[in-house]
């Protein structure tokens, strides 16, 4: 079965389940999006990997990594395999330290955060995107475009001088809020660099 290569396009707010999130994955080579209702847990810990971000305790996702670095198995691909009763099933293709193709079930979710963290390809198949996939409207592509993971500071810190930020960012490090972490982080590195 031939598989279709896919790309995170945007993490946003589910229109349908008001408490979770959408992962949406588009087509490399072609305009169907492929839409999957996630937790807020999950969404997190694909936006921290998204913006490469480094919690103060490593999450789940970044444990698992390590054990897997530390046996010497490497991630070389996530596939989203199935879809019953509209629920999506993915696989992680890892490659052993002998060289041995090991296959792990995992939710889509946990696969997609895994995925982000190894920066290896997401795969899905023909029957998945003929099921779940859509194609947006180029008005809708524009709104869900805006709905990326911004890397936008909030007017509401601009006014902190830098060591204040610092001080910020350790405290919510601290409390694991890893979304005001990424935007305090930009505008330190917006700072730094001069570009204000």
């Amino acid at each position: 079965m031939e598989k279709i290569e896919l790309d995170i396009v945007a993490l946003s707010h589910s229109v349908t389940q008001s408490h979770n999130y959408a992962v949406v994955l588009g087509e490399l080579d072609g305009n169907r999006r492929l839409p999957i209702v996630i937790g807020g847990f999950e969404a997190q810990a694909i936006a921290v990997a998204m913006e490469n971000m480094t919690p103060n305790r490593p999450l789940t996702h970044d444990l698992f990594k390590n054990t897997l670095e530390t046996f010497e198995i490497t991630l070389k691909e996530v596939i989203i395999n199935n879809l019953l009763e509209g629920i999506f099933y993915a696989q992680l293709i890892c490659q052993g330290a002998k060289g041995e193709e090991l296959i792990v079930d995992s939710r889509t979710s946990d696969a997609i955060a895994m995925a982000v963290r190894f920066n290896c390809p997401i795969y899905t198949f023909e029957f998945i995107m003929e099921e779940a996939g859509v194609v947006l409207e180029e008005s809708e592509e524009k709104k869900l475009k805006s709905t990326k993971v911004s890397k936008k500071e909030p007017s509401d810190i601009k006014g902190y001088s830098t060591e204040a930020l610092n001080k910020l960012l350790a405290k919510v490090l601290a409390e694991e809020n890893y979304e005001k972490a990424a935007k305090i982080r930009d505008e330190l590195n917006k700072r730094e660099s001069g570009s204000e």
